[in-house]
């Protein structure tokens, strides 16, 4: 009996890190800003003011609002953030790995565009 008050104990103490209301609505407001901010930024800067030109720095805006959405879903919706160090540096390194390695793949195929856009694949036609 006592064995099972310690089980009981443990139990209730074990998810006390974890999520509770307060940080899901805060985490989802900090996606909704992010989300809007990135709705402000095409339908308003974009398109309908012409403040922001296409091009680069909207891609790169772009870029960062999403990666920072993702670390937040990442973190906090897949517990990623509550978990040891040593598991986070091991996703991150798979992670930047496979990055890594699409950025090979799309140099290279960049590349094989280029070589073959001079020589045409049907030249008698």
């Amino acid at each position: 009996m006592a064995n099972h008050d310690h089980i009981a104990t443990h139990d209730a103490h074990a998810h006390e890190d974890g999520m509770d209301k307060k940080r899901i609505w805060s985490v989802f407001f900090v996606l909704l800003a992010l989300t809007a901010l990135e709705f402000l930024i095409a339908l308003g800067f974009v398109h309908h003011w012409g403040i922001l030109q296409k091009g680069t720095l909207v891609n790169v805006i772009y870029i960062i609002l999403t990666l920072v959405k993702a670390f937040y879903i990442v973190a906090f919706f897949m517990h990623l953030k509550f978990e040891k160090s040593s598991f986070i540096v091991c996703c991150s390194i798979v992670f930047l790995f496979i990055i890594y390695f699409i950025v090979l793949m799309l140099i290279e195929g960049d590349f094989l565009l280029g070589a073959f856009q001079d020589h045409p694949l049907y030249p008698n036609k």
